[in-house]
């Protein structure tokens, strides 16, 4: 089995010894993405969507698209946000959902309000 690195400048840079994504196979592990919104900022839309655009590029540069995804995990600072990210979050999944969980967490890199990660496969 093959492993490729997968790197878009349309998502933000790792600040650790991680990839933004690797590609095993026909599987594609995507790693936590977060906003570049201004940390504190509570604007939780534009934060989501922009979490998903990070994470959109990253699968079109793999050559998928969020049809793909069979696994999503979604970290939140906050419980209470949950409607208004899963609201946002379903924008991109107009029908067969992928299985996914949603955590509190106590806090996210950069003070963030939400981290998601993903699976796709060919």
């Amino acid at each position: 089995m093959s492993k490729k690195v997968i790197n878009t400048e349309l998502a933000p840079t790792p600040i650790g010894p991680y990839s933004q994504a690797i590609k095993a196979g026909n599987l594609l592990f995507i790693s936590g993405q977060i906003s570049l919104q201004e940390a504190g900022v509570p604007d939780i839309t534009m934060e989501t969507a922009q979490v998903m655009g990070h994470l959109q590029a990253i699968l079109k540069e793999a050559g998928m698209t969020f049809a793909n995804v069979v696994k999503s995990t979604i970290f939140l600072k906050d419980m209470h946000l949950f409607s208004i990210v899963n609201e946002e979050y379903g924008k991109y999944f107009p029908a067969d959902f992928p299985a996914r969980e949603t955590v509190a967490v106590k806090g996210l890199p950069k003070d963030v309000n939400v981290e998601i990660s993903m699976i796709a496969c060919e």
